[in-house]
């Protein structure tokens, strides 16, 4: 399909269907695809930032010399969201029935939902919850995330029901260049299972685009994968704020993994602007913004030459 590279991780072997023909692209939800034993092999990193710091919640505990049990309990709110054969990351915040995630997690490269239902999925004391996703409260920075520019790449939605055991992350006041934050998520699927909660402590490297009065774009230097997409980026003195959430990467040679650089990097998107309204609108604490659900679709070639996505298979 024109502009959208599609991947299958098999035999080691990186199949597209069609290859970008510019040297950035976005990182997408993963489509979830069953091989036999014998030929699945683990997917290859999208875009690790030199050494691999991705940590498990027990790794991150030590490290930070923190309480595992705690650790997890306090990031429970963030939970893979499956849609149909296909996943991203996502988090309630600000309510425990309201998530975010990127747009691409719910809307493929034509502008359909992926799937006719979704459900969030998180773990709770060990115990895994599922509930489903009201596919009619989707709200989004639009419904064609893949013909717009990255920055409009953002959705809420809310739960058929609440998950009243699990307390969902704030808003952070405002995120800026240089300020360390933690990038929590599920979904990596090349890292341990794509189910795992990964942690790992980063900065905001360079701002990267911004609507005027709205949500900015920011270049970190945390690692990422495959189905990662519409994770955590937490701020705050305890990092249980949500500052912003991972929408893709760029790099000149994605096929190897590199240290950040201009063009080699991972970006987020800030909850700001008509994004924060979203949420505090789902949440029942402000009144809805006007025009998030209703974002024009924008000059597709535009956005085009700006960045191509991808939505990776394994």
């Amino acid at each position: 399909m024109k502009n959208v590279e599609y991947r299958l991780f098999a035999a080691a072997l990186c199949l597209a269907a069609a290859p970008l023909a510019t040297s950035t692209a976005e990182a997408g939800v993963t489509q979830q695809v069953k091989f036999s034993a014998a030929a699945r092999l683990e997917p290859t990193k999208v875009l690790v930032l030199g050494s691999e710091r991705r940590a498990s919640a027990d790794q991150y505990a030590a490290r930070q010399k923190l309480d595992a049990g705690a650790l997890k309990q306090s990031h429970a709110a963030s939970g893979l969201i499956q849609c149909g054969r296909a996943h991203g990351a996502g988090q309630l915040t600000l309510a425990n029935n309201v998530i975010t995630t990127a747009a691409h997690v719910f809307y493929d490269e034509r502008g359909a939902k992926r799937a006719r239902s979704c459900q969030f999925v998180t773990e709770v004391e060990g115990k895994k919850r599922r509930i489903a996703i009201d596919m009619t409260s989707i709200v989004a920075g639009s419904a064609k995330p893949y013909a717009v520019k990255a920055i409009n790449d953002w959705a809420v939605a809310r739960l058929t029901q609440p998950l009243d055991d699990v307390k969902p992350y704030g808003l952070a006041d405002q995120i800026a260049v240089e300020q360390t934050v933690e990038f929590v998520s599920r979904g990596h699927s090349d890292w341990r299972d794509a189910e795992t909660m990964s942690f790992e402590s980063c900065r905001l490297r360079a701002q990267t685009n911004q609507l005027k009065g709205g949500a900015r774009e920011f270049a970190f230097d945390c690692g990422t994968g495959d189905g990662a997409s519409g994770g955590a980026v937490l701020a705050g003195e305890r990092h249980a704020d949500l500052g912003a959430i991972l929408v893709g990467w760029r790099s000149n040679d994605p096929s190897h993994v590199g240290p950040y650089s201009t063009t080699n990097y991972n970006f987020v998107v800030s909850v700001e602007g008509v994004f924060r309204q979203a949420v505090l609108a789902a949440a029942g604490q402000d009144a809805p913004p006007a025009t998030a659900s209703a974002a024009p679709a924008g000059d597709k070639a535009a956005a085009e030459r700006d960045q191509r996505r991808s939505a990776g298979r394994d």
